[in-house]
């Protein structure tokens, strides 16, 4: 029995190993971006600190302010207005260029244009984008994925590995910190992964619905068990439907805003909600952010990144009478459960707490990767990349059943395990050199 608890410890060590030299550069890149994307609403508020507290002598209503933004854009067509928050701060008109790139142009409440505002160039949106794809778009979010997933696999086979297996206390739940040398660096790293890995796994489970490869498979499985209760509010699988005729919605859109109440009425509307900031108030048939066009309807949505908190009201474009409402708690218990995670994940779901502990994991997770690192060169023989050995050829149902069981839930995760394994079992054994320098005996 002990001899076969061995043999599944060298192939989960192994397999650590591996999920080590996939995930740590990506670790250190994810915690670095992450911690600063935790701030984004302090960064936007820093950026639009101009627009803010300016004079309210003589305001200008919302359709004059609209139609301002608009002639400083020849050829935009109006998405959306954002409301502002307080009366001397400006609205946001939201619009997009023939090109399909969009601007966020401040108005004041005087109609003056104040700023021109390309959104996916703020400091916030480049640091997500960085995070979510590396700024190389698709391969990029590939990438990021399949490191996540890997990450997952780190942590499982880390927790195995920490396992006291008849350890003390300290070494196991508090670092021997007078031991020095080797004992140090391998407490530091197992301790520091003991205490952070379920938070770590909280993140890295929380930020799947934003990838390509999970989302898109995630959305097969959500609409095939019928888990759909209104548009998907994150942005994330690739939507083969995607496509829109921009251009012919805000055709219609202009038809029937000439007929129907006015942006002024419809604020003046919207504001009676108090609905939480960002409230972003979109005419009919603009674009939403993540769905296809809102339809024949003024639509008032609520974009603050704590998801529980967001809401939404439809308006009829001639009355302005309510005729829907939607909240948090109408969506499928699936949705809430992924609505609560990406607000965990962004920072949002407690303020100022969330965003000290989802640092305090970043940093932890910096901690692991450098700890790891160090554990790595100083245990490695001369000459060679120091992998622990291959354990001997044994049915390791244990191994395996995790091992499916992870890649069955992380696509990237099978896809890369399989490249991987043939590898490490088909072409290393033909190129015995390689082989050598891979497996020479790992010092422990």
């Amino acid at each position: 029995m002990k001899r076969e608890e061995g043999r599944i410890y060298r192939a989960i060590w192994r397999w650590h190993f591996y999920a080590g030299l996939v995930v740590l550069p990506f670790i250190l890149l994810l915690a670095l971006t992450g911690s600063i994307f935790l701030f984004k609403p302090q960064l936007d508020a820093w950026q639009e600190r101009g627009w803010r507290d300016l004079p309210v002598a003589g305001a200008v209503s919302p359709d004059r302010q609209r139609d301002a933004a608009l002639a400083a854009v020849p050829g935009a067509t109006f998405h959306h207005y954002r409301i502002p928050q307080a009366p001397g701060d400006a609205a946001v008109v939201h619009v997009g260029l023939p090109d399909g790139a969009m601007r966020d142009i401040a108005v004041s409440p005087q109609g003056r244009v104040i700023a021109i505002d390309d959104p996916e160039a703020r400091i916030a949106a480049t640091v997500q984008r960085l995070h979510g794809s590396l700024l190389i778009g698709l391969p990029g979010d590939l990438l990021v994925e399949t490191a996540a997933c890997w990450a997952i696999l780190l942590i499982v086979s880390g927790l195995y590995l920490w396992w006291p297996r008849g350890r003390g206390l300290a070494g196991t739940f508090w670092p021997r910190l007078s031991r020095g040398g080797r004992v140090f660096w391998r407490d530091l790293h197992a301790v520091t992964g003991f205490w952070v890995s379920g938070l770590a796994l909280v993140l890295l489970v929380s930020g799947l619905p934003w990838t390509d490869g999970w989302a898109t498979a995630f959305r097969a499985v959500r609409a095939e068990l019928g888990w759909i209760q209104g548009p998907q509010q994150w942005k994330g699988g690739i939507d083969l439907h995607s496509e829109h005729d921009h251009g012919a919605m805000m055709r219609r859109q202009a038809a029937r805003a000439s007929d129907g109440k006015s942006l002024t009425q419809m604020v003046a509307i919207a504001r009676g909600e108090s609905m939480p900031a960002p409230a972003i108030l979109a005419p009919p048939h603009a674009p939403t952010r993540f769905g296809p066009p809102n339809g024949n309807v003024w639509t008032l949505t609520s974009e603050t990144q704590n998801r529980p908190l967001a809401r939404s009201v439809s308006y009829d474009p001639l009355t302005g009478r309510e005729i829907a409402r939607s909240g948090f708690a109408d969506k499928h218990p699936i949705d809430r459960i992924i609505g609560y995670g990406i607000a965990w994940h962004e920072g949002q779901l407690f303020g100022w707490v969330n965003q000290l502990v989802g640092v305090l994991t970043a940093l932890a997770l910096m901690a692991l990767a450098i700890s790891g690192v160090v554990m790595w060169w100083r245990r490695r023989p001369g000459g060679s990349l120091g992998a622990p050995p291959r354990p001997d050829a044994v049915k390791l149902r244990v191994v395996a059943a995790i091992t499916i069981l992870l890649a069955a839930l992380l696509p990237m995760l099978a896809l890369s395990l399989v490249a991987l394994f043939a590898i490490d079992r088909l072409l290393l054994p033909l190129w015995p050199f390689a082989q050598h320098w891979l497996d020479r005996a790992h010092r422990s």
